[in-house]
């Protein structure tokens, strides 16, 4: 399907494209990923993702307060697995910020979109996806300059936690209206780990900087990517919105290099590039196939 000022705007305002408001997404998350690593030296790592999903929700209810009577429990089921696949994306990924570069992780973490995306395809031209993929993974454990393997576990665990959420978030976004379901499904991670999240951070959880960073990290991580995403969603096909998913590792390499001077080696970068590649020719083919309906 191609994307046309129609068909992309669809369900917008016409001066509101779809394809920025997911550009805006994936730039807002990974300088917020890159503002949250630097409150690792502050307090633990799982503290500070509890905090930013505490700030999302927060925010979230004040702004987008969702209607809870008469949901059926089919509604509830679907944004409670979202709001688990949520945090679990969150926690896990901070986990592996820790030990390993960011744009690393996410490079890791995509796998779980890109299994996504070509899981039930049985083409065998997507076979060619699926090596170059693995590809970018074997590369990671040939030259193991800065590979911690318990790192590279937690980003592998959100990558899963990635694909359940890019499952969950269409039927969340229909049986919730607008951003209400992120709302929940905001609560529901911080819930998940409000025990962990205070047992981790402990007193340095009401230093001003803490709270102050934490704040702007749920607003860059939570609010504006997950908002913009949903709404994005709902008038853009899924074939544009995978190729553009697949600028987040890239991403996420160019925030962690500004913010906090990470630089990946050029094995980690020759990874990094094959799974971008297999994540855009995959999306791409699948686009194409008779059978997908948008």
């Amino acid at each position: 399907m191609r994307v046309t000022p129609r068909t992309a705007a669809k369900g917008l305002p016409g001066w509101l494209n779809p394809v920025w408001l997911v550009l805006g997404a994936i730039v807002s998350v990974q300088f917020g990923a890159a503002f949250a690593k630097s409150l690792f030296t502050l307090t633990a790592p799982t503290a500070v993702a509890w905090l930013r999903m505490a700030a999302a929700a927060l925010i979230f209810w004040v702004f987008a307060r969702p209607r809870l009577r008469g949901r059926t429990w089919p509604e509830w089921r679907v944004v409670i697995g979202y709001g688990i696949a949520l945090a679990t994306m969150n926690w896990s990924i901070y986990l592996s910020f820790s030990r390993i570069p960011i744009g690393l992780a996410v490079t890791i973490e995509f796998l779980g979109p890109l299994a996504v995306a070509l899981v039930g395809s049985r083409r065998a031209r997507d076979l060619v996806w699926v090596a170059l993929a693995a590809i970018g993974v074997v590369l990671l454990g040939v030259f193991p300059a800065t590979v911690d393997w318990i790192g590279i576990g937690f980003a592998l665990l959100a990558g899963a936690a990635w694909a359940a959420y890019i499952v969950l978030s269409g039927p969340t976004g229909a049986a919730w209206e607008g951003v209400t379901g992120v709302s929940v499904g905001s609560l529901v991670g911080a819930l998940m780990f409000l025990v962990p999240g205070l047992l981790t951070g402990g007193t340095s959880l009401w230093q001003p900087r803490v709270a102050l960073l934490a704040v702007l990290v749920g607003v860059l991580s939570s609010v504006i990517p997950y908002g913009l995403e949903m709404v994005a969603r709902r008038s853009i096909p899924a074939s544009v919105f995978g190729i553009l998913m697949s600028l987040e590792p890239a991403a996420a390499a160019l925030a962690a290099l500004l913010i906090l001077g990470e630089r990946l080696s050029w094995v980690e970068v020759v990874a990094m590039a094959c799974v971008i590649v297999a994540s855009v020719g995959s999306t791409r083919t699948l686009a194409k196939a008779p059978a997908v309906n948008e």
